[in-house]
């Protein structure tokens, strides 16, 4: 029994230590456009405008299936940056984050473009 109990706790921590979300890579700058157009508007967010020096500037974060903007910390942004860099994508930059999730922020461990 108390094996049993250790493994539950030990498997609660990782599963929160670690959440995947999915949704629309935005910088924070443009994400009041999608919260008002939903996803519609979060789709069509284009890579370009992405990389503009004052959206680069305000950081980035993830528009959720759920209509909620989650902003990433500095680890988070410059993953983001990089992997839009890399990108060939000019829009629906749907994108899988693990990390922290903590109030509307994500600490990013990782970040992959879909």
């Amino acid at each position: 029994m108390r094996k049993l109990v250790l493994l539950a706790l030990f498997g609660a921590i990782g599963l929160a230590a670690g959440a995947q979300i999915e949704g629309v890579l935005m910088d924070q700058m443009c994400s009041a456009k999608a919260i008002k157009g939903g996803q519609k508007a979060a789709a069509m967010h284009s890579r370009d405008c992405a990389l503009m020096p004052d959206c680069v500037g305000s950081g980035y974060g993830v528009f959720t299936k759920d209509n909620r903007f989650l902003t990433f910390d500095a680890a988070g942004n410059q993953k983001a940056e990089s992997a839009l860099k890399a990108s060939k994508k000019k829009d629906n930059l749907r994108v899988q984050v693990t990390g922290d999730v903590k109030g509307d922020a994500i600490s990013v461990t990782d970040l992959k473009l879909l």
